[in-house]
């Protein structure tokens, strides 16, 4: 029996890890969601607490606080003993892992069923994208951009409030850009932000 993992990265950090308990001969899978916020996971393995198959997701929605039900297709490589991970590149993953911003910029592109990185972006990383609240669901986060900003040369974005992109715009190095609760921020067309904190339209 083999499965495939790949080597995780900083903005990538919030899925499975394969591992092994100690005087076992089998190999399972760790769900982020069953690791515990004081990250005491030691107690846990010494119980034995992690045997259940069913992993409890506290999530909300529209709002409202749920705790959504939930099985990992990977777990089965505990009912085998001896078996192995095969590491993959990690771009095998992209289509379901990387945040939307990465997969509609130029960043990379998809022909034939196949996912291809531009080779003008030289950090072997994808940029770490953090956007607020106003951007999680997708008909919000579409009305926020004029098009999506060339982010060949980011590393990190984080984005706070009521913040609309223009057209053309390229954004480089480490960018926060934060509006003030009640007001709107525009970045305007073809805008280049490099290394910057915007907090108002002044500091653009």
């Amino acid at each position: 029996m083999m499965t495939t993992t790949a080597t995780t990265t900083s903005a990538l950090c919030c899925y499975s890890y394969l591992f092994r308990f100690k005087g076992h001969s089998y190999n399972t899978l760790l769900e982020i969601a069953q690791v515990p916020d004081e990250h005491a996971i030691k107690r846990f393995v010494e119980a034995e607490a992690l045997k259940m198959e069913i992993i409890p997701n506290p999530k909300e929605v529209n709002g409202v606080k749920v705790l959504q039900l939930e099985t990992a297709a990977g777990a089965e490589i505990r009912f085998f003993d001896h078996a192995i991970g095969v590491d993959v590149l990690h771009s095998r993953f992209l289509p379901f892992e990387a945040p939307l911003l990465i997969l509609r910029s130029h960043l990379y592109t998809l022909a034939d069923g196949f996912v291809t990185r531009n080779n003008a972006r030289n950090n072997p990383e994808n940029p770490s994208i953090e956007l607020g609240p106003e951007f999680k669901k997708v008909s919000n986060y579409l009305c926020h951009f004029k098009s999506i900003p060339s982010i060949i040369k980011l590393d990190s974005l984080k984005v706070s409030g009521d913040v609309w992109f223009g057209a053309g715009i390229k954004l480089k190095g480490k960018v926060v850009i934060t509006a003030k609760p009640g007001s709107k921020l525009e970045i305007p067309d073809g805008a280049v932000l490099e290394n910057k904190e915007i907090n108002s339209a002044k500091d653009i």
